[in-house]
């Protein structure tokens, strides 16, 4: 078995004390539903903070956030991070080192994604756990600079986003008092947000033909490191902005991705996909605007509650 694996394993192993509960049921305060968000970079999210509405803008005391240090591949400081209060900043250019978070001037899906899962959920304490990175690809056909969650790919350290995502897993989950306030808390994985298949879009078509398989493979991974089978994922469908310029779609493939997170929201029995995407705007050839990532977080929420229902 390869060192990768026998960690995962042990992962899961540390993990099976976690109880699971239904996100209907009326629990304890100290039962904290926790929802992971990856993906790459319409995941990070590219909306500015200046365009937030002023509900947005107050830093939420009731829904935390663990969110790792995205780096590429073979950096010794990826997913590195500490619980905190939800509030802007956890959008593209942020960054941690374990110690404190360096915010950045962009937000993505998790604003709206809490405030509406707060509402559907009265009651429940809700946290969330990010790590994603711009350019990421799953098949290591298409790794770059940007990095791969491919976990058999090595690169040059053999670190890459797969070991990254691990290594945000177990320090979130492995806290035991995510707010400070002295009281034990039951983190019970709720579900999966993924954002991601436009690196795989852009190389050649027998990789993204490969892009179900490579997801279904990577879904059941991350599944396993919250050591719950079941667990609802979320899709975000790819959209494309068209480049005007040069008069031709910006993913080469994505008619391929796209039919394949269809087939797997068709066919996997827990998860769900998003397809407002292919209305918003664009900020850039590559990432949504402010006002598409404040819908999309609602349109991630609903998706979850319902599958949760």
């Amino acid at each position: 078995m390869t060192q990768k694996f026998l960690f995962a394993l042990a992962l899961m192993l540390c993990m099976a004390q976690w109880p699971l509960v239904s996100l209907a049921q009326n629990v304890s305060s100290d039962t904290v539903r926790v929802f992971y968000l990856g993906g790459q970079s319409n995941m990070d999210g590219y909306g500015y903070n200046k365009d937030l509405p002023k509900e947005l803008l107050n830093k939420n005391e009731e829904v935390w956030i663990f969110h790792g240090n995205p780096v590429g591949d073979d950096l010794p400081d990826g997913g590195l991070g500490l619980w905190a209060p939800l509030l802007p900043g956890h959008g593209a250019g942020f960054s941690s080192d374990g110690h404190s978070n360096q915010l950045s001037d962009r937000f993505g899906v998790e604003l709206t994604l809490a405030q509406r899962l707060q509402e559907l959920c009265e009651g429940e304490r809700i946290a969330l756990v990010k790590y994603s990175r711009g350019g990421s690809s799953i098949d290591s056909l298409a790794a770059g600079r940007f990095g791969c969650w491919d976990p058999d790919f090595n690169g040059t350290t053999g670190m890459n986003q797969y070991d990254f995502f691990l290594r945000t897993v177990k320090q979130a989950m492995g806290t035991h008092d995510i707010n400070g306030d002295g009281r034990n808390d039951v983190l019970v994985p709720a579900g999966i947000v993924w954002m991601q298949g436009e690196s795989d879009a852009s190389f050649t078509e027998e990789l993204a033909a490969s892009y179900y398989s490579n997801l279904k493979r990577l879904m059941d991974l991350i599944r396993a490191a919250f050591h719950t089978d079941d667990l609802p994922v979320v899709l975000g469908k790819i959209s494309d902005s068209w480049n005007d310029e040069a008069d031709s779609k910006v993913w080469n493939h994505g008619e391929l991705v796209q039919y394949a997170q269809e087939k797997y929201a068709r066919t996997d029995g827990f998860a769900a996909i998003v397809r407002s995407t292919r209305y918003y705007k664009y900020s850039d050839p590559w990432h949504y605007d402010s006002e598409g990532y404040i819908d999309l977080g609602k349109q991630f929420a609903e998706a979850l509650y319902q599958l949760n229902h």
